[in-house]
């Protein structure tokens, strides 16, 4: 009985270890927050006259969202694919992972991805078909070339995370100053994130070609850039309190950004052992409670009664 029971557990354990390292090899966690901010963005900011039905109803919206969903994934892997060397180097523990499923199973689960991103966003529309295949190009060529040049990479890897978003304002045709400047806080805070994750990773960069900031001007000239950056963030998120008005729970998410944002500046300077770890991992958190915010800014606006 035991010596049965052994097999199986291994084998059970062997496949969960797979469907792990498929799931963080897609970066499967990171398109859920993704979602989840899509869909929040889309229904609060971009989509502010539609009933709550319409847009459950909206089958395009949906189709358009799923079709990001699956490009994010498909562009985790075929990120994965180019920087597998340098993966081993800096996450070990997601590699191991990852080496369970064989490579080809990865590609073939991105291709898979791709051709169903763009099955999806051909019944939408052809233009909506091309939107995607641009992306999706953009996506491949950013890990095949772009991610090697320095800024380029950092500028690249924030504009594609960023495309989704922008292709639900087209949609939505909602042009405004405060979705103007909320584009730029989103930026600024979303390339202050990569550099950042640069300077934790330059060895490996070094090692294997990447051309970083971190890595041409050194630690300190890069923390110097990083100051000028998260002050002009700061002056944003002072701009949207005072713009949106003080009743408002997003006004005071940027109002309690300039606390976040003096705290990350205070441990880049202290440069003490995981500081720089501790301020990639701050701001990352306060980008997913600004997602929250919204959320609550949007239920409150248009559905008092629930809060």
């Amino acid at each position: 009985m035991n010596n049965e029971a052994k097999p199986t557990s291994r084998n059970a354990l062997y496949r969960i270890s797979q469907l792990m390292g498929f799931l963080l090899g897609a970066r499967f966690f990171v398109a859920v927050l993704l979602t989840f901010a899509l869909y929040v963005s889309t229904f609060f900011l971009f989509n502010r006259e539609e009933s709550f039905r319409n847009f459950v109803f909206d089958y395009k919206v949906h189709f358009i969202i799923v079709c990001s969903v699956f490009s994010i994934l498909a562009g985790g892997i075929i990120n994965r694919f180019y920087d597998k060397e340098k993966d081993q180097l800096t996450q070990p523990f997601r590699s191991r992972l990852q080496s369970f499923l064989k490579e080809k199973y990865f590609l073939i689960a991105y291709v898979l991805l791709n051709t169903l991103s763009l099955g999806m966003a051909f019944f939408v529309s052809h233009r909506v078909f091309v939107f995607f295949l641009i992306y999706q190009f953009l996506m491949w060529f950013y890990s095949h070339k772009l991610s090697k040049i320095i800024v380029i990479n950092n500028v690249t890897f924030v504009a594609l995370t960023l495309y989704p978003f922008f292709g639900m304002l087209i949609y939505y045709q909602t042009f405004s100053l405060k979705i103007l400047f909320l584009a730029i806080f989103l930026f600024l805070m979303l390339f202050i994130i990569d550099v950042i994750k640069d300077t934790l990773t330059k060895n490996a960069d070094r090692m294997f070609g990447y051309d970083t900031i971190a890595n041409r001007i050194g630690f300190r000239n890069t923390r110097s850039i990083l100051l000028i950056l998260l002050m002009i963030t700061l002056t944003i998120s002072v701009i949207l309190s005072v713009g949106i008005g003080f009743r408002n729970i997003m006004s005071w998410y940027f109002l309690i950004t300039i606390i976040v944002i003096i705290t990350t500046v205070f441990m880049l300077f202290r440069n003490q052992k995981n500081d720089k770890f501790k301020s990639l991992n701050l701001l990352r958190l306060w980008i997913f409670f600004g997602i929250l915010a919204m959320l609550l800014d949007g239920i409150y606006h248009k559905y008092p009664w629930l809060i």
